[in-house]
């Protein structure tokens, strides 16, 4: 009998420190034209936490935009230039003249359905992952079956190889374009082999990502976007309101992914 008391004492107690963690994590509500969303920010992110409050708190996000909406994939705003855009004006490049060192924690943090991230630059030119000072992300995502999971393991590898080559490459960008233009296909491929060859010992230890069962369980019942993990730094997550993310990933859009209609942002602290 004093065994079990112990043991669920023990429970109780855990039960109370996770309650308290939870208690003490920021709070912010991200008004809409479509409703509010509560996202709660991680601790065990604080670099991304502290610069997205102080963001809030400055009133940074008001009156923007979430400037770019795929439907089964996320929701994203956080560009200054949006405040006031007109119409049909390309958008996604703004932001404060810094960025986010990474905290990417996968698999703690993952790209599950309410999953808040923060956008960044691609590798070829951002290859710490760093993020952007203020764009976020909110994932929508959706539900996924045992066989695209595999798919998503075996094409990870893949895209891991492409990066690299990216990146070896970038150096010989002038000289590849050169190449194109003189439609000299033999120069290309000298090139080519030259740069595979500076390539090759970190292509030799690349491995494919491996999903782990309990995160599969979480794609395959509450859905998500596996293919961005490992990748983004996630810091948050919603709490309330993902029919309103579902709302606002539903609308119409132009062909740069922006909503015909503005789907306006103001943020604040609860």
């Amino acid at each position: 009998m004093r065994k079990f008391m112990f043991f669920a004492g023990l429970i109780i107690l855990s039960q109370t420190l996770v309650f308290c963690q939870k208690a003490n994590q920021s709070v912010v509500e991200i008004e809409t034209t479509y409703g509010t969303i509560e996202v709660m920010l991680y601790d065990d992110t604080p670099l991304h936490r502290d610069n997205f409050l102080k963001l809030v708190e400055e009133g940074y996000y008001n009156g923007t935009l979430f400037h770019r909406v795929i439907e089964e994939f996320m929701i994203q705003g956080g560009d200054p230039d949006s405040r006031g855009a007109a119409p049909g004006m390309r958008l996604g490049m703004g932001g404060p003249d810094y960025q986010v060192d990474a905290e990417i924690l996968y698999p703690v943090h993952f790209h599950k359905r309410g999953a808040l991230a923060a956008a960044r630059m691609s590798d070829a030119v951002n290859p710490e992952k760093k993020s952007s000072g203020s764009q976020f992300f909110i994932v929508q995502g959706r539900v996924l079956t045992d066989e695209e999971l595999d798919q998503l393991e075996a094409m990870s590898a893949e895209r891991k190889r492409q990066a690299v080559m990216m990146k070896y490459a970038e150096p010989y960008r002038e000289q590849i374009m050169a190449f194109q233009e003189a439609n000299d296909q033999e120069g290309f491929m000298v090139l080519l082999e030259q740069i595979m060859e500076e390539a090759a010992a970190e292509m030799d230890t690349i491995q494919g990502t491996i999903i782990p069962e309990d995160l599969r369980e979480v794609y395959k019942t509450v859905g998500g976007v596996p293919h961005l993990d490992g990748d983004y730094t996630v810091f948050g997550e919603v709490i309330s309101g993902m029919d309103v993310v579902d709302k606002i990933a539903a609308v119409e859009t132009d062909y740069t992914d922006r909503p015909l209609e503005d789907v306006v942002v103001s943020i604040k602290l609860k």
